[in-house]
């Protein structure tokens, strides 16, 4: 009888390194992303900067998800707990507390956001009670994420795949059916014009301070990344998988701007809250892309979900599992305590989620951002310093 081939991409038909970069992508490139929301809100909006900006947010990035898994990789540190406690030496007592803060802000506005994007697409896909769209996509996630690191990663790749390519064929046509619209976009935007949508002054250190924003509060997902070093045989896969979240999120976050473009300046943009589908909806076949885009953004809610939640189920999981001397209890009881885990963090998600998309992200986000900035920005570059990047 011929085995049945599974739907995820098999994760041993690829590089570590491609599916580590796959677990970056879906961290970053969730729901928001995938909506168009936030390339308008931290890019677009701030004038013709948009289309250098990114390649400086997507390589401080890479950068340091390049630096923070290299060293959870030398010192064998696969929950982001034992990496704060090692990482910030003898002032852990109050980074890595401070860090347990930052995460859970990332797990409570990412997560609920997740929750949040994927319920309001499909409550205005189907008509469906908002509640009951977020408990689906909540039950999505949890069962993901119990299964651990092995099915997250063969997930993401998956996801990962399917969000590019979804990208490809809503984006591609687009840019080429209305060029012409971009181009005169881009001419408006160099010559001072700015969005419909925008309420800037198009001033470069805004944008600066915009994309670096945006950059910050990205940064704290580096903690997901950690529980996949465990697998990797050797630093230069860690080298690699930097390279390509690089090149895979640049190429598919100036995918998006360039597409993007071709609505800047339609008066339907303003106030939209998912600018993908005003796109679709301006350009050729809104009656295929317009599902597509669809299941695009549910896509990635969902994943953006399963990472933020299982980084801190491994980390609980871990917490406990240390403490338990017998090898015996602890593999016995390993999947009840993640299965625990993995709902009480997916019921608080769901439980904020409630609140709405808005209200997540406009509060959420910008605590985020600041919180990244102290306890993972600074010292990750104080850190550099001192020890000029030399093994420790």
């Amino acid at each position: 009888m011929r085995e049945k081939k599974s739907l995820l991409v098999d994760k041993s038909r690829m590089p570590l390194a491609v599916g580590v970069a796959f677990v970056a992508f879906t961290t970053q490139f969730g729901g928001g992303f995938a909506s168009g929301a936030q390339i308008y809100a931290y890019f677009i909006d701030y004038g013709v900067w948009c289309l250098f900006l990114p390649v400086f947010t997507q390589l401080l990035y890479a950068l340091f998800f390049w630096y923070g898994m290299r060293y959870a990789y030398r010192n064998k540190l696969y929950d982001y707990r034992s990496f704060s406690d090692r990482f910030y030496g003898k002032y852990r007592v109050l980074f890595s507390n401070l860090f347990e803060l930052t995460y859970l802000i990332m797990i409570a506005t990412a997560s609920a956001a997740a929750f949040a994007t994927g319920g309001s697409t499909l409550n205005t896909l189907f008509g469906l009670p908002y509640w009951l769209c977020t408990l689906a996509v909540g039950l999505c996630i949890f069962l993901v994420a119990l299964y651990g690191t092995t099915m997250v990663r063969k997930a993401a790749a998956t996801v990962s795949v399917l969000i590019i390519l979804g990208l490809v064929v809503v984006l591609v046509p687009n840019i080429v059916a209305q060029w012409g619209a971009i181009s005169a976009s881009v001419s408006q935007l160099s010559a001072g014009n700015l969005s419909v949508s925008s309420g800037r002054s198009g001033a470069f250190a805004p944008a600066l301070w915009s994309a670096f924003l945006y950059f910050l509060f990205q940064l704290p997902s580096v903690s997901v990344m950690y529980q996949h070093m465990e697998p990797l045989t050797s630093e230069k896969q860690v080298n690699q998988a930097a390279i390509y979240i690089f090149i895979t999120n640049t190429t598919a976050m100036m995918l998006s701007i360039v597409g993007l473009l071709a609505v800047a300046f339609i008066p339907s943009l303003k106030g939209a809250s998912v600018p993908m589908l005003v796109l679709v909806q301006n350009g050729v076949g809104a009656g295929l892309l317009t599902p597509i885009i669809s299941i695009l953004i549910i896509l990635g809610a969902v994943s953006t979900g399963v990472n933020m939640v299982s980084g801190i189920v491994t980390r609980c999981v871990n917490a406990i599992e240390r403490r338990i001397t017998d090898p015996a209890k602890k593999a016995s009881g390993h999947r009840l305590r993640s299965v625990l885990f993995a709902f009480v963090f997916t019921a608080a998600a769901f439980a904020i989620a409630q609140f709405g998309l808005m209200a997540v992200v406009k509060k959420g986000y910008a605590y985020l951002g600041y919180a990244g900035l102290i306890s993972v920005f600074v010292p990750f570059v104080v850190h550099f310093l001192v020890t000029r990047g030399k093994k420790d």
